[in-house]
Formats: structure tokens, sequence, C-alpha cells
């Protein structure tokens, strides 16, 4: 009889950012308790509270950041995002895990989805519950994290998310409640989810992305400052004038419904468009799309977000300036991705 010779365990480097999965706080803690320190727990020691970890994969992990993750600034995004992209470049690692606090993970997400120059698997969780709360879901997530990417089927789609066993796309993934484990969803659905150690996959992402998308970390030194205004009734326009005062190359105004702009705000957003600022209509409901030329994008040189969330149109319009501030360009970039 053939001998049958056992495939050697995938190679996983994990890298820890902090957050609330390296959280720590009173032992009395209930479940959804905020009374933890963020982004305190050493990854060695988080790692040692998740059982049967080494049956999964060969983990080597770093300590990259150790920070809460509203704290991300670009420039972080720009050094995590090198990492990852450094690490995928390397034969010993056949896929790598980030650790990440939720509050920003979905930008994370979206901006390596984008720009890593690679088709090895990505993967993103994080925690709801500090490691100390009563139902911690950080051991389960980062089992789950380790198995995806591990596992050969999870190549080729993207970076991914995983949370509360589900998987999600970085392209479109959210964080869309303030507590509990299930705190993420898409409104496109998940990817799959994680059952018994592996993925089972029920969708694909069709829009380009890592190897076949144009933007590269590898090419990138900073981001185009892009602010963010979120609607609400009786607005000012002084925000605006903020931004442009502040060097920003394109505002994203979160607009109400379908990306409707009021009438009193439009002649302060075709000024800020005559001072060579971009002006991209987003939805703040997050979900649904702002159609082109519906409020007239064409004719102000606006940009319609497409199904794009404030977060994701604020990187991808960082992103298209990388290249032009044609606002044409800026809208391709959206109509693509």
């Amino acid at each position: 009889m053939q001998a049958h010779t056992k495939a050697p365990r995938r190679r996983v480097l994990l890298l820890a950012t902090g957050g609330t999965i390296a959280g720590a706080g009173p032992a009395a803690a209930g479940t959804g308790s905020a009374a933890y320190d963020s982004a305190v727990v050493p990854v060695q020691q988080l790692l040692a509270q998740v059982p049967g970890l080494d049956a999964l994969a060969h983990v080597a992990a770093e300590q990259l950041l150790q920070i809460d993750s509203v704290d991300f600034i670009d420039a972080l995004l720009l050094q995590l995002a090198r990492r990852v992209a450094g690490a995928c470049r390397q034969s010993e690692v056949d896929g790598v895990v980030v650790l990440h606090g939720t509050d920003t993970l979905q930008e994370t997400a979206f901006f390596l989805h984008l720009t890593l120059p690679t088709d090895k698997p990505v993967v993103l969780t994080g925690a709801m519950r500090a490691g100390t709360a009563l139902s911690a879901d950080g051991p389960a997530n980062v089992a789950d994290a380790v198995a995806l990417a591990a596992h050969p089927d999870s190549a080729g789609r993207g970076v991914l998310v995983t949370l509360g066993g589900e998987i999600f796309s970085g392209r479109d993934v959210a964080k869309t409640r303030a507590q509990g484990p299930a705190a993420f969803s898409s409104p496109h659905g998940s990817l799959g989810w994680m059952a018994d150690g592996a993925p089972r996959w029920y969708r694909r992402v069709d829009r380009p992305h890592t190897l076949h998308s144009e933007f590269n970390i590898e090419t990138m030194d900073a981001l185009p400052l892009v602010g963010v205004v979120t609607s609400h009734g009786n607005m000012r326009t002084e925000v605006f004038d903020a931004w442009v005062a502040a060097g920003a190359r394109a505002i994203v105004f979160a607009a109400f419904g379908g990306g409707t702009v009021p009438s009193y705000l439009l002649p302060e957003l075709a000024d800020v468009s005559a001072r060579g600022v971009v002006l991209v209509r987003a939805s703040r409901t997050g979900c649904g799309l702002v159609l082109r030329n519906a409020t007239a994008d064409d004719a102000h040189g606006w940009v319609a977000a497409a199904d794009h969330g404030p977060t994701q149109a604020r990187l991808l319009a960082a992103l298209a300036l990388t290249r032009s501030a044609d606002p044409l360009h800026v809208q391709a970039v959206f109509d693509r991705y």
C-alpha cells in the first residue's frame, strides 16, 4: 500500500495592533461592560487564551502596534499595509491575520483590500468584549481567523473579515452595532461562514481587488487629506470651509437618503468645487446606492459614491486622488471599485 504523506501545517503570521481584543478590565465585569482598558494585553498572552491554535496552523505572532483602533491615523494605516504586503512576499508565510480594534476595522479592511498586491489570504478580526468579560468573543474569533487564513480556498478572495463565525469581504463590511458580538454586517450579505474549522463559501466579490487593483501600497508614500461631513437638519456651511482651509483635496458629504443635498447648501458646495476640491456624495443611511447625476453631479463636478459608505468613500477618494484630481477620473474609480 502507498503511504499517505500528511500535508504540512500552513504558516500564518499574526499581526497584533491592539483594540478590545487586547483589552482587560475588572474580573467582575459583565458581558457588555465598557469598564475595561483597550490594547493592554500583549499578543503572546492573548494567544495563550486560544486552545488548539497549534492544530490549525503554525502561527508566528508580532506585536506591530498596541493602540485603540480609534487612534488609527492614516500614517499607521500605511505602516500596517506595508507590513502585511512585506509578509505576503515571504515564501514562508501562507496567510496573514491582523488583530484589530472594531471601531475602524472596516476602514483598514477596505484599504488593504484595494492596496495589497497578493492573492494570499489576509484576514482581519477583533472582539466586541474584552478578554476579562463574561463570554469573551476574542478567542473564538482568533481561532476562526487563523483557520480561515490557513485554508487554501481563502486565496484570491481579497481581504477577509471574520467575527462571530461569519466571513465578510473587506470591500463592504461595516460595524453596524455599538454592542454585542454580532456587530458587523454587509449590505450585500456575508461571503460565508466558518464551520468545523473551515470556511463554507456562498458568494464572491466581483469588483477588482488585491492583485487586480490599480492601487499598490508598495508605491504609495502618503494619502491625500479627505474630509467627511455628515448631514443633519439645519446644517452650516462653515464645516466645509474648515476642511478646505485644512487642505482637504476632497470632501465626502454623507448626505440624506440617496445622497440628497439641501438646497441651501448648493451655493457653498458649488464654491467648494470651484476651489478645486472634489465633492463626493455618499449616504448617511449605511445601505443603498447613490446614483450618478441624480443631483447633477457631472454639471457641478461632483462624484457619486455608488454603494460605498462614508468611511470607505473617504479612503477610495484618497486613493483615486493619488492618480488624478479630475472629478471624472474619481467618478470612474468609484464606478469600478
